[in-house]
């Protein structure tokens, strides 16, 4: 699957597209947002983190033929955040034997239904392109994302440790 780009995908609400530089600077402040962050490692991310970070993104999607998307209120194009699979080569236990969804908004959407909206779709997207399996990681205490892990039919397949962090590694098979 190589050289292939991100498909748009549409919700009510959203719209989900491939990341360009453009989106950098929306990206960074994201990034750089300890709000944000407390949950996922919990120290802010500098510009040089944020720029590989979008070119992981990017490479997802050249390489593997999946990844993330930017996601942006379709009504206003209002940068909401970014979500889509991966397959980070974790060094976790156990390890994921499917591509891992993830989900991260900006404070303004969070709250606001947006991210279940976006997980759903992208879950449909998965389904069709990828296959029914699903798995994703979520730092104990993240009460948000385990509502909407439920929402999208995540079940706790096991509690570990990631990166000194107490984790909880769920599935999803459709």
């Amino acid at each position: 699957m190589n050289g292939v780009t991100a498909p748009v995908l549409e919700t009510e609400r959203l719209v989900l597209r491939a990341h360009t530089r453009a989106d950098f600077d929306d990206s960074a402040r994201l990034w750089g947002d300890p709000e944000v962050v407390r949950f996922i490692g919990g120290e802010p991310f500098d510009e040089e983190i944020v720029w590989f970070r979008l070119l992981r993104h990017v490479g997802h999607w050249a390489l593997l033929g999946f990844g993330y998307w930017v996601a942006r209120e379709r009504a206003t194009g209002r940068f909401v955040g970014e979500v889509g699979l991966a397959d980070l080569h974790r060094i976790i236990e156990p390890g994921l034997d499917a591509p891992e969804a993830g989900w991260v908004l900006a404070p303004w959407a969070h709250g606001r239904g947006f991210a279940t909206e976006a997980v759903r779709r992208v879950l449909a997207w998965s389904d069709a392109h990828l296959g029914p399996r699903t798995t994703c990681i979520i730092e104990e205490g993240h009460t948000a994302s385990f509502h909407v892990a439920a929402k999208c039919g995540f079940r706790e397949l096991a509690k570990t440790t990631y990166k000194g962090s107490p984790t909880v590694v769920l599935a999803r098979d459709a």
